[in-house]
């Protein structure tokens, strides 16, 4: 009797051990319109990846996006050539998940996770859902820790936080990609995560290479998703960045994420929404893309006790310059300060070409000293006392005297422009940005 009982359980103990990969309950592919797959017979979660069998045998990965009674809508997560109607859907996965380890320094990702610098992946992982859960806002800790950035400018005059979310507002072509190079290299973070997302193919090569280098691939995690992958490809490049930097925070390191960009990434999710029918709003956005925008902002910050902290800086696309796009919009009220940068500046070759007048750091005060913040605070103000009056001392038509303030303004402008300007090599810590402040803005005296 207890022979067959022992024998029982050892049968039932291999079939446990088989549910996970028996063949689930199939459904089949019943339409396709451009990027939405439909299909029926089979019920799942959004945010689950489902399989999909083409002609070929071949397994066609698909995130299921949304479900309308008895239908799922899903979109491809890889190649979809070879699929009909009527091939066979069964669930795979019932969250999405990528594996993180301490290996991925160095390397370059795509957006599953897998090596495309030529390179094998070493080192064992662990399988982490993609989408972390959120942290109880009362149990972060706060900021109180000033984060090198290795940029004088921004050091002295918009100081960040561990932890400080800033956006970066750009139009195209003013310097946003070599700033981006570097912080990444001048940072006194332990590790960066950067996520490159719809950016054209060979931007990533000669972000990788130039502007980035060998120096800043040391201590970098890059995640790559093109503008030619998929709209879903590029929504999980993005969360996959995140999930990396989570890992490292966890670890208790301080960690710099640059994302570039966020405006690609609300680009990407329009293309989802309005393909499985959310109503369009503002530019055509549907609802989805203003709450994946504040979740994933807030997915970095600071964590818990004995935890390390995920200093973020999103690149935003002023398209026109348009400073007011709805997205630049919604992300400044989420984030804790913005770095614009000018396209006038870049014209006139002032580089890096932050705009003092558009620029601010939230957390300044908090975690400044009081001495450097006043200094700071007069730099700022004589800057923008000139470029308010600069039309009419460029005419002739101010009489000097008028304003005392102004006319320490233009007795310190050709200092303070050479203050501002750094090339891309020179790193300057936060100690030496400050002295050279100081400098600058005596040398009105001295004249």
């Amino acid at each position: 009797m207890f022979e067959s009982q022992a024998i029982d359980d050892h049968v039932q103990a291999i079939k446990g051990a088989l549910t996970p990969i028996l063949p689930r309950k199939f459904g089949v592919l019943s339409k396709i319109v451009g990027l939405t797959y439909e299909a029926t017979g089979i019920t799942a979660p959004v945010g689950s990846v489902c399989s999909l069998i083409n002609d070929f045998e071949e397994c066609v990965k698909a995130e299921v996006v949304g479900f309308d009674s008895n239908k799922l809508y899903l979109m491809p997560l890889s190649k979809s050539s070879g699929l009909r109607a009527g091939a066979k859907v069964y669930v795979s996965e019932e969250r999405d998940s990528a594996v993180v380890s301490s290996a991925l320094l160095g390397r370059v990702v795509n957006a599953h996770g897998d090596p495309i610098d030529g390179k094998e992946m070493r080192g064992i992982g662990q399988k982490r859902s993609l989408v972390s859960n959120p942290i109880n806002p009362m149990e972060r800790m706060p900021i109180n820790e000033v984060l090198d950035v290795g940029i004088k400018s921004i050091n002295a005059l918009f100081t960040i936080g561990c932890g400080q979310r800033i956006g970066l507002i750009a139009g195209s072509g003013v310097g946003k990609s070599v700033l981006l190079g570097m912080l990444t290299k001048f940072t006194s973070a332990d590790v960066v995560v950067i996520g490159l997302i719809g950016e054209r193919g060979r931007e990533v090569k000669e972000f990788i290479d130039s502007t980035l280098g060998e120096e800043g691939r040391k201590k970098a995690i890059v995640v790559a998703a093109p503008a030619d992958e998929s709209p879903l490809l590029r929504i999980r490049a993005t969360h996959l960045a995140h999930l990396y930097a989570e890992y490292y925070r966890e670890s208790g390191k301080k960690v710099l994420l640059l994302m570039d960009s966020l405006s690609r990434v609300a680009h990407a999710q329009r293309e989802i929404g309005l393909a499985i029918g959310e109503p369009p709003t503002a530019k055509g956005y549907p609802p989805s893309v203003f709450s994946l925008l504040p979740k994933l902002i807030e997915r970095t910050g600071t964590g818990l006790s004995e935890e390390g902290s995920i200093t973020a800086i999103y690149t935003l696309l002023a398209e026109g310059d348009d400073l007011n796009d709805p997205v630049v919009d919604m992300a400044r009220a989420s984030l804790d300060g913005q770095i614009v940068l000018s396209r006038a500046l870049a014209d006139a070759a002032h580089y890096p070409a932050i705009d003092l007048m558009g620029s601010i750091s939230r957390l300044m005060p908090t975690i400044g000293n009081p001495e450097e913040i006043d200094e700071a605070n007069r730099f700022r103000r004589l800057w923008t006392l000139f470029q308010q009056n600069e039309d009419l001392i460029n005419v002739g038509a101010y009489e000097k005297g008028s304003n005392p303030d102004l006319d320490m303004a233009i007795s310190l402008r050709p200092h303070m422009e050479a203050f501002l300007r750094q090339g891309m090599n020179d790193r300057v810590d936060k100690e030496s940005a400050i002295e050279q402040m100081k400098v600058c803005m005596a040398s009105e005296s001295n004249e």
